[in-house]
């Protein structure tokens, strides 16, 4: 293999561009020629492709966002679209490819490599940490601390107010920002997608607080929860509740998908990139590069894609221990 790729798709994620950079520095390292796809599979489709350098990668492992862009491309679902892209890449002489986002990325990336025989090796790039095959994917830590900080923020305002504020992060379909930043944040109650907390459960929750002369509580629910989004939740507890109780809702909303990356975040997104290009250089194809048990291991696309990443329970049994 003499020419590799890579791009970024999807939702943005703190530590791509430190990811992007180990390809690229990587790729040079070993003597290959590396390209730079703009705006995902959409910018493939339109040979939006440039030859990158060490220096390309100069001054950006501290930055957020991704300097390749990103983007959603309805046309790359089409077989014409794919077809596009592939004559795109044979234009370039582009063999192998790199690809840093989530499960709609790598179920492009499977599909493209059916129908073109593409090889393509994924590194995991999401806040969500929902991808199995990795116990951390990249800018979970950063998007959980950003929450963090909002939360410790939000803490000051509800004990000086005697406030129970209902705080949604991010999480459609997993609970693990909520879960971390909750019980970072001295959360009384962390509502997630995998698990079903009926409001009663909260109202009880309040309750025995208050018993305990509590007068403020944090509540953190992932935006996917069951039973509603942070509004809605509120609302339903509020009509069990007594009415003077003073009640906030906040959604942190994209600020989690943004800033710095920690230091946690550039290490682990160097480690996936020059995990995902070796891989790449050594035959692995239709995998993703995920750390378990802090050991690079290869996951199929489709396991990675199908199978469920569970919270740990013992997460949530922290939360009611520790709000007593």
């Amino acid at each position: 293999m003499k020419r590799i790729a890579v791009f970024t798709s999807g939702g943005d994620a703190p530590g791509m561009n430190a990811c992007i950079r180990a390809v690229v520095r990587g790729a040079v390292y070993h003597g290959l020629e590396v390209f730079g796809i703009r705006r995902g599979y959409s910018g493939m489709i339109n040979g939006d492709i440039f030859q990158m350098s060490s220096h390309s990668v100069s001054n950006i492992v501290q930055r957020g966002g991704t300097i390749l862009k990103s983007a959603r491309s309805k046309e790359f679902m089409t077989p014409e679209g794919r077809t596009k892209a592939h004559e795109q890449l044979q234009k370039f002489g582009i063999e192998g490819l790199v690809a840093i986002g989530g499960n709609g990325t790598f179920t492009g990336a499977t599909i493209f490599y059916d129908e073109y025989g593409i090889p393509t090796v994924g590194a995991p790039g999401t806040i969500d940490n929902d991808l199995y095959g990795t116990d951390y994917t990249i800018g979970f830590d950063t998007a959980v601390n950003t929450a963090l900080e909002a939360i410790d923020k939000i803490r000051d305002t509800a004990d000086s107010h005697d406030r129970i504020f209902f705080i949604e992060v991010m999480g459609r379909d997993s609970g693990y920002i909520a879960i971390q930043s909750g019980i970072a944040g001295g959360a009384e109650l962390v509502m997630v997608p995998e698990v079903l907390t009926p409001i009663s459960e909260v109202v009880e929750t309040l309750k025995s607080g208050w018993s305990r002369q509590k007068s403020s509580s944090i509540i953190v629910i992932a935006e996917g929860e069951e039973e509603g989004n942070a509004t809605e939740i509120s609302e339903k507890i509020r009509a069990q509740v007594q009415s003077d109780i003073d009640m906030r809702v906040t959604t942190l909303g994209h600020i989690q998908r943004g800033g710095v990356p920690t230091a946690y975040d550039r290490i682990l997104a160097s480690r996936l990139g020059l995990g995902a290009l070796e891989g790449l250089m050594n035959g692995e194809k239709n995998v993703m590069a995920g750390i378990v048990n802090n050991e690079l291991v290869y996951t199929p696309f489709r396991d990675t894609i199908r199978l469920p990443k569970p919270i740990n329970e013992d997460l949530l049994r922290m939360v009611k221990i520790l709000s007593v």
